[in-house]
């Protein structure tokens, strides 16, 4: 009988943490008694079973350790009272994704319902032509930049050295060409030793070596200042042309890779491999929900208290153990002409399990939002409410006095109403000045004793 009593209880304190998120609370029947030589009640099935549980569990809950949490007292405070109105679940943005360019599709990388990040590529389409272009273009910058550098270097010492050297051997052959024209007018002058002819040809040769000195100095010069700054800004304007073409054509490269504009999920597929499409072809759809709008319309009579940033609490009926609250985002300033109702939209932040998003486009959702008059309410720390269950839970403690560090832990079922700030309104066997458990409180038991901590403290 003892190791049955010692399973069970291993079994109700594995449970128990799932019974308080899947069922409402109940009262705990006392045991019943067991006459001698009789065995235990058999636990039934159905929810009398778990309960028979539970009440075996009892003393094992009542022997477990105290558990750490922090406490806060419950409020009551003036609120705007809280109308709930149907509404949509929206994406924060849908971008269907086109082509820039026209191209036969190579590879498709996503399918619908993928997550993918900014810029991640989506489609690839041919690029065989391109990719030749832009090695052309490439390989043409690169002949541009030699050039350039050329003449930003100047000419080699060796060249330099080279232009001196001619300029030394046209000095030489002036010299000589002078001298021989000097030798020949005084033959020709004194003695008429030789012709007119020769000594014209003398005239002819020692100008040919003067101009072929002055030649050869200019080279020099040239050589030792180097190119012009007007050269080199000729070489550096074929320079930058030969680079934006290589942009271009690196550009329309790019184009045809159609990557993902924003972080989100690909809702649409409008292409397979193989297939020819056009600039401005579509090519998926992709939705951004990590934040969702719920859009609602809110009758005109309602306005005049609601505003922008006010906080909403919104239900999903697809989702009935989860509860969201969002801030109004966009009041539309555009009533519709026939239910004189404006679009509202509360935005709200999705939740993730194992990386799927709860909230989901087209879902149908109720938003409470404040647009009544001014009343008192209970309220609690939102990390108050305990979400999972068939009900919110709060879980209050009971003390023999403020001073006592050590009390034992009771959950309530309670309806939530109208979000303020950081608290939230509960309705339920709960009162302003009762203590409630802000943090600790997701794997509490029933009755189970806690250790307190007041928050802020």
């Amino acid at each position: 009988m003892g190791a049955f009593r010692r399973g069970v209880a291993r079994l109700v304190e594995f449970l128990a943490p799932r019974l308080v998120r899947r069922l409402a609370p109940v009262r705990v029947p006392k045991a019943p008694r067991v006459r001698p030589n009789t065995r235990p009640p058999r636990a039934s099935g159905g929810f009398g079973g778990l309960v028979v549980l539970v009440s075996m569990c009892l003393p094992a809950v009542a022997q477990m350790p105290p558990a750490n949490v922090k406490v806060t007292q419950v409020i009551e405070q003036e609120v705007t009272a809280g109308q709930t109105f149907v509404g949509t679940v929206m994406p924060l943005r849908k971008s269907t994704v086109g082509s820039a360019v026209d191209g036969r599709v190579i590879e498709f990388m996503v399918n619908a319902g993928d997550a993918v990040k900014k810029d991640q590529p989506l489609a690839q389409l041919r690029t065989g032509t391109l990719e030749i272009e832009l090695a052309g273009a490439q390989a043409q910058v690169r002949l541009r930049q030699a050039e350039l550098d050329e003449l930003k270097h100047g000419l080699r010492p060796e060249e330099i050295e080279q232009a001196r050297a001619r300029m030394a051997s046209a000095e030489a052959r002036n010299a000589y060409a002078q001298n021989n024209l000097e030798r020949i007018e005084q033959l020709y002058n004194e003695r008429r030793a030789i012709s007119l002819a020769e000594m014209q040809d003398a005239t002819s040769l020692a100008e040919q070596a003067s101009q072929a000195l002055m030649e050869a100095k200019a080279a020099h010069e040239l050589a030792v200042a180097g190119p012009r700054a007007e050269q080199i800004a000729q070489a550096e304007a074929q320079l930058s042309v030969a680079v934006e073409q290589a942009n271009l054509i690196a550009d329309r490269l790019e184009k045809h890779t159609i990557r993902a504009p924003f972080d989100g999920y690909v809702i649409t597929e409008s292409i397979e491999v193989g297939q020819w499409v056009q600039q401005a072809g579509p090519i998926v759809d992709v939705v951004e929900i990590h934040h969702v709008d719920i859009e609602a319309m809110v009758l005109e009579q309602y306005l005049e208290n609601l505003r922008v940033g006010s906080d909403a609490r919104v239900e999903v009926t697809a989702l009935p153990t989860h509860a969201f609250t969002g801030d109004v985002a966009v009041i539309v300033p555009q009533a519709d002409l026939r239910s004189r109702s404006f679009p509202v939209k509360i935005r709200v932040e999705n939740t993730f399990v194992d990386g799927a998003p709860l909230l989901m486009p087209g879902m149908f959702a109720r938003a409470t939002l404040p647009v009544g008059k001014p009343e008192m309410a209970t309220l609690v720390p939102k990390d108050a409410v305990v979400l999972g269950g068939p009900t919110p839970v709060v879980w209050l403690v009971d003390r023999a006095s403020a001073s006592n560090k050590m009390a034992k832990a009771r959950p309530v079922p309670v309806q939530l109403g109208i979000a303020s700030d950081a608290t939230i309104q509960v309705i339920g066997a709960i009162k302003p000045g009762d203590t409630v458990i802000v943090e600790g409180n997701e794997r509490l038991r029933p009755m189970q004793e806690v250790l307190l901590e007041e928050v802020g403290k």
